[in-house]
C-alpha cells in the first residue's frame, strides 16, 4: 500500500527548465513521487512526497525545490509517530505558514 498525505499541501516544486534527466530523483525517493518522461524529471504523485528533501538535496542541477520537515506531510508522520493527531495549524484557523 503507497502512503498517502493530506491532497496538494506538499511543499515540492520542479524547475522543468533546470532539469536535465538525470533520473537522480527517481532513484533517492522513497516514495517514487518522480518519473522520467520525455529525457526529464516530472512528479507523478506530488502527495505522496513526505517532504524528506533527499531529491532536492541530490539534484546537481538545483531543479527541485522542497521544505523538508515542515509541513502537513511532517506533522503526519510525527502523529504516526507519537500516536496522536496530525495537525500542522491548517485545520485551526492559524495556518502556521506550513499549508500555504
Amino acid at each position: 500500500m503507497k502512503h498517502r498525505y493530506l491532497k496538494n499541501v506538499s511543499t515540492l516544486k520542479l524547475n522543468t527548465e533546470k532539469c536535465t534527466g538525470c533520473a537522480r530523483c527517481t532513484e533517492v525517493c522513497p516514495h517514487q513521487v518522480f518519473a522520467l518522461t520525455s529525457g526529464r524529471a516530472e512528479i507523478k504523485d506530488k502527495d505522496a512526497c513526505m517532504e524528506c528533501g533527499a531529491c532536492a538535496s541530490n539534484c546537481p542541477f538545483q531543479a527541485i525545490e522542497v521544505k523538508p520537515g515542515v509541513g502537513c506531510a511532517a506533522a503526519i508522520i510525527l502523529g504516526w509517530l507519537t500516536g496522536t493527531e496530525p495537525t500542522c495549524g491548517c485545520s485551526d484557523g492559524s495556518n502556521s505558514g506550513c499549508c500555504g
